[in-house]
């Protein structure tokens, strides 16, 4: 339009088409749209050259408040804008009124991440005009104060989207911006400011960020931030060295003065760098929605440059260099990244704060970040325990904080940190007001985590703390409640004896009506209850308990895990001598056998019914049908030499047992172990003898082998003696056997240091003595106390 004015204005038509009416989003205004055609005439009158512009005026109303006359306000807007048809009064009139009695708005604006606040240096003595572009392009090429100028009226039109297309257009305007911020950054900070903000614009858009990425900018702001963070630690030793000096000399008032005047100044510098980064960092996050670009950050450290800008103060830089390090923390290697900078530690200094969005996007970034362990324990060497547990008082945050102690609770090292903070009465609270709703899974896959540690379980059962659980699983059959008893339960001390009163409820919930996973729960609670004190007997017998545990044991039966429940209860319950006498008779060891060779590739299930096994042969009625009517001691040797350690363990301790109290499976223990302990040599041997050119020693003097086919264990003159008390002709009675076992040895001048051990290592004991406990004691042995 100002082309066409130029022109003679004689021969300059103009014609206003529309006139729409809307109110202004924010402020008390009316905004009338119309369109403008001008034409330029011929010396003739013909039309020669033409321009149609869309255009809008804003009606600001200042005056409009409740004591306000509406229609008399009305008329005087329709008399003093042409642009308004007189027709159009009662439209007026209704916006008008709208405009009175439309909410405000809160004053306390919210800036979401995607959202810039505005700073200082938008404000100008004019309206900036689409038309007037070239000028303001052309002011990017005088000083500094005119480049600013020309760079903040650009702004003020970027700032209005409509404009955007227009302005990505002119590539001499976008170009020149370009030029100016890549030379004149380092001179003036308000410049590089708002030229960045001009691309900032553009960059929230994603179809313009080609146009961003095609001027270099990313790269130009990453250099910018490096050198502003290089430049504000230089401020910070400044000015603690002025700090210092005048802590030295703290009467010297020039001194003092001038530090003073030195943090004035540093305070100024830093508003206008912090709206620097803030621009900055925005538009990077912006970009950054291409993976690729993101890469390019990465690659730049943009990690330990947001790292590093934790330790600002203001808020709003806060929120959007830890919304950015969250966008990143996706990434494998962006979070290694964090690990290495130690970002936890800085993120923990930001809780707890009363900035809402400061406060909800940190505990977002800690969540990203505590899927992994090592973070996790940095998050909990910052303190961070204590501080999300107070955290869930507050119910916008709750959740968040819930999950990442969660996390935290996972590995086992932590969860008895939980103890000594409020976390556990608040969880049981929180338990409580569910009354008989569903929980949230958070919450209740959190406290079956706590509940695993022994002191968590105290603090659990705390006043009528198991009571609530017990009564709520029971009644609602909930499985997770449930997990979670059983977990309490697996303790020993006090808490284990408050399940007493619950044992028959428990015993009840195994009727063939119930869900298997809800049986699962409760018979793994009463085969946690390894309580001296309990009748097991009694139970057995009231609930008729023996039936269904045989009938699970059949190899489909059921789930394996029940099956696996089965077994460890009937383990508890053969601590019991009746007991294991019921179980006896019901033939329940030859189910166990027969599930044994069923699940013999699963080293829980064979665990288990082997350390069955080892209960059992503690009482003598089913140590005699374990013995005597099945081939379990036979089961037992094969799984002598198992991969696992403790299924090794359990079966050493029972065949121990076995061999004392039955002298043939006795020899064939040993036989198998002395094979096992001597297999190496037996098997160089039997190569020798088996080999055609042998060495010397391995044959007799008629060079026939020594071995002669025979058994090696017949050959007793090849095992070592012990100290000379065997001699080598083997020729020794078996008394001496029973009086070195029985100690005799060592106490009628015997070798010194004699004990009840025999040739493995192992401890025996004498017939008629009850077998050892797996403590180690007998519970018919006397205790001295010296």
């Amino acid at each position: 339009m100002e082309k066409l004015q130029a022109e003679d204005a004689r021969y300059l038509k103009r014609k206003v088409k529309g006139g729409s009416l809307d109110v202004h989003p924010t402020e008390k205004a009316l905004i009338v749209q119309y369109e403008l055609e001008a034409t330029i005439l011929g010396e003739m009158g013909d039309p020669m050259v033409g321009e149609r512009k869309e255009c809008q005026k804003i009606i600001r109303l200042k005056s409009l408040n409740a004591n306000t006359d509406i229609a008399s306000l009305a008329r005087k807007v329709v008399e003093e804008c042409r642009l308004i048809h007189p027709s159009k009064l009662p439209e007026v009139e209704q916006l008008l009124f709208y405009l009175l009695n439309r909410k405000k708005s809160d004053k306390r604006e919210k800036h979401s991440p995607r959202d810039l606040a505005p700073f200082e240096g938008l404000e100008l003595d004019e309206e900036a005009n689409i038309n007037r572009i070239d000028h303001y392009v052309e002011l990017l090429y005088e000083d500094i104060p005119e480049k600013v100028r020309g760079a903040t009226l650009i702004l003020h039109l970027a700032r209005n989207p409509d404009n955007l297309e227009e302005l990505l257009q002119n590539e001499t305007a976008l170009g020149a911006l370009a030029r100016v911020l890549r030379e004149d950054w380092k001179q003036s900070v308000d410049l590089a400011t708002t030229i960045i903000y001009v691309f900032f614009c553009f960059s929230s858009f994603s179809q313009f960020h080609g146009q961003v990425t095609h001027y270099k900018i990313g790269a130009l702001c990453m250099n910018i931030i490096e050198h502003e963070l290089k430049r504000y630690d230089l401020w910070q030793d400044e000015l603690q060295k002025k700090a210092a000096a005048c802590d030295d000399d703290h009467k010297n008032q020039n001194v003092k003065k001038e530090h003073e005047k030195a943090f004035k100044k540093y305070q100024g510098l830093l508003i206008k760098q912090e709206q620097l980064l803030r621009v900055a960092l925005h538009l990077l996050l912006n970009l950054a929605e291409d993976t690729r670009t993101e890469l390019k950050m990465r690659n730049k450290n943009i990690v330990h440059t947001l790292v590093k800008t934790l330790d600002r103060e203001d808020e709003e830089l806060l929120v959007l260099v830890v919304s950015f390090l969250k966008k990143l923390s996706i990434f494998l290697e962006n979070k290694n990244d964090m690990a290495e900078t130690y970002a936890v530690e800085k993120l923990a200094r930001l809780l707890p704060c009363k900035h809402e969005d400061l406060l909800n996007t940190t505990l977002r970034l800690l969540l990203n970040l505590s899927f992994d362990t090592g973070l996790r324990s940095q998050m909990v060497q910052a303190g961070l325990i204590p501080k999300l547990s107070s955290l869930l008082a507050d119910e916008s945050q709750r959740q968040l904080c819930m999950c990442i102690l969660y996390h935290i609770s996972v590995d086992d090292r932590f969860k008895s940190m939980f103890a000594y903070t409020d976390c556990i009465p608040q969880l049981m609270k929180m338990l409580f007001d569910c009354g008989e709703s569903p929980m949230d899974p958070e919450l209740i896959s959190f406290c079956i985590n706590l509940a695993a540690n022994k002191r968590n379980a105290q603090v659990i059962c705390e006043g009528n703390g198991l009571k609530m659980l017990m009564k709520r699983g029971l009644k609602l059959k909930d499985v997770l409640t449930m997990k979670m008893i059983r977990n309490v339960s697996q303790h020993d001390g006090p808490t284990k004896n408050l399940f007493i009163d619950y044992v028959g409820d428990l015993a009840a919930q195994t009727g063939v009506e119930e869900r298997e996973e809800y049986v699962i729960e409760c018979l793994g609670t009463l085969a946690n209850l390894t309580i001296p004190d309990l009748d097991w007997e009694l139970v057995l017998k009231e609930y008729n308990l023996v039936p269904f545990l045989k009938d699970r044991l059949k190899p489909g039966s059921a789930e394996d895990d029940l099956i696996l429940e089965v077994v460890i209860m009937i383990g508890t319950v053969s601590m019991d001598g009746s007991c294991a006498a019921m179980m006896a008779k019901s033939g329940i060891i030859s189910a166990l056998i027969e599930l044994l060779n069923a699940q013999q590739e699963d080293d829980e299930f064979v665990c288990q019914i082997v350390y069955v096994f080892y209960k059992m042969v503690f009482h003598q009625a089913t140590r005699d049908v374990i013995i005597k009517d099945t081939q379990a001691p036979a089961y037992l040797i094969d799984l002598m030499h198992d991969k696992n350690a403790e299924i090794r363990k359990v079966c050493d301790n029972t065949l121990d047992i076995i061999a004392e109290y039955d002298e043939e499976w006795g020899r064939k223990i040993q036989s198998e172990k002395f094979r096992w302990h001597n297999s190496q040599w037996l098997e160089m041997v039997d190569n020798r003898a088996m080999g055609d050119d042998g060495e010397p020693f391995m044959y007799g003097d008629d060079g026939e082998p020594f071995m002669h086919n025979g058994d090696i264990l017949e050959r007793r003159d090849l095992f070592y003696s012990a100290d000379g008390i065997i001699p080598a002709d083997s020729t020794i009675s078996p008394e001496f056997f029973i009086d070195y076992q029985n100690g005799d040895m060592g106490q009628a001048g015997g070798f010194p240091g004699s004990m009840n051990i025999d040739t493995f290592r192992q401890s025996t004991v004498t017939s008629g003595q009850r077998p050892a406990t797996a403590s180690g004691f007998r519970p018919e042995e006397q205790f001295f106390y010296s």
